[in-house]
């Protein structure tokens, strides 16, 4: 089979397309047959070895951690051969830019049926980080104010609609071009960071969602309400810090560690079942072309997900 790998830690062009053999599945495991693959940042701070601890130095490695797809082989699972399903694969091995992909049984959940194979590819990563983000590390309640940092991107575009679902006041970080993107999903209010300085900001909020990384917590600790909670998902060393400092202070800072499960993949499917989530696909690539989808990433213009389509 056809499988996208990092020949060693660089740039795009340690990404490779080798021929291996197919994965075998072992009890508790499932073999998808790859309709298409989400790509995500964590794909290229892995290329480029910003994780190297976890990662290590044994190559070629596999690139890819959400997918979409059709069972192949269910082994002893609920699953039925030929089921439409998403899902991601949790730890470090990356796979998914792949013609097939195992997979524990309970990091997937069968597909809506109104999604494309293209559209349900870009849910499961950024989706459930969103999702754990805001709900379990935010305690989000009906009417707590949240603003979103980064929200016309995969993560940001889903945040915006998860937090309206879940009863939240939410106000947009973005450029002045994706204002009205942001407002199309649901914000309440949209700021654009080219003419707004978020630090002089009047207004206190429940959550601060950093999905774009570059805020940390003492920078907008005054934006925080009393009990507030600032969110990260970009795992640097001042907010691992900061989160030993949680039990002296009302304000939290939390960093979001995204992990896939069944729960959470149920979660998504029914809503987009009922038309309550709509996932956004910023650009579709073929295996083949997965370095230019790489660097559409890197550019830092997607509006929602870069998805890679098996050819298969």
């Amino acid at each position: 089979m056809k499988k996208a790998v990092n020949e060693q830690y660089g740039d795009v062009d340690q990404i490779k397309i080798i021929e291996t053999e197919r994965p075998t599945v072992s009890n508790g495991e499932v073999l998808v047959k790859v309709k298409a693959a989400g790509l995500n940042p964590k794909d290229i701070l892995v290329r480029k070895g910003k994780f190297k601890r976890f990662t290590g130095s044994k190559f070629p490695q596999g690139i890819g951690y959400d997918f979409s797809g059709i069972i192949e082989d269910p082994m002893n699972s609920t699953f039925q051969k030929g089921e439409r399903v998403f899902g991601m694969v949790n730890g470090w091995r990356g796979r998914c830019c792949a013609e097939y992909v195992d997979v524990k049984a309970k990091e997937l959940y069968q597909m809506p049926d109104n999604l494309s194979f293209e559209a349900a590819a870009g849910i499961p990563l950024a989706g459930q980080t969103a999702l754990q983000a805001i709900r379990d590390q935010g305690k989000i309640r009906n009417g707590s104010q949240i603003l979103i940092n980064g929200a016309s991107g995969g993560v940001g575009t889903l945040a915006i609609q998860i937090a309206k679902e879940l009863g939240g006041e939410v106000t947009t970080v973005s450029s002045s071009k994706n204002l009205e993107l942001c407002s199309s999903f649901g914000a309440d209010h949209t700021i654009s960071y080219q003419d707004t300085n978020l630090l002089e900001l009047s207004t206190a909020y429940d959550i601060f969602f950093d999905v774009f990384g570059n805020y940390s917590f003492r920078k907008v600790e005054g934006l925080l309400k009393k009990n507030g909670i600032y969110i990260t998902t970009v795992p640097k060393a001042d907010i691992i810090k900061e989160q030993f400092s949680n039990l002296f202070r009302s304000k939290k800072a939390r960093l979001v560690v995204v992990r896939s499960n069944e729960r959470d993949m149920r979660w998504f499917s029914q809503k987009i079942g009922a038309g309550k989530i709509q996932p956004v696909v910023d650009e579709v690539f073929d295996l083949s072309d997965i370095q230019a989808a790489q660097k559409r990433i890197e550019s830092k213009r997607a509006k929602g997900k870069v998805i890679i389509k098996m050819s298969t």
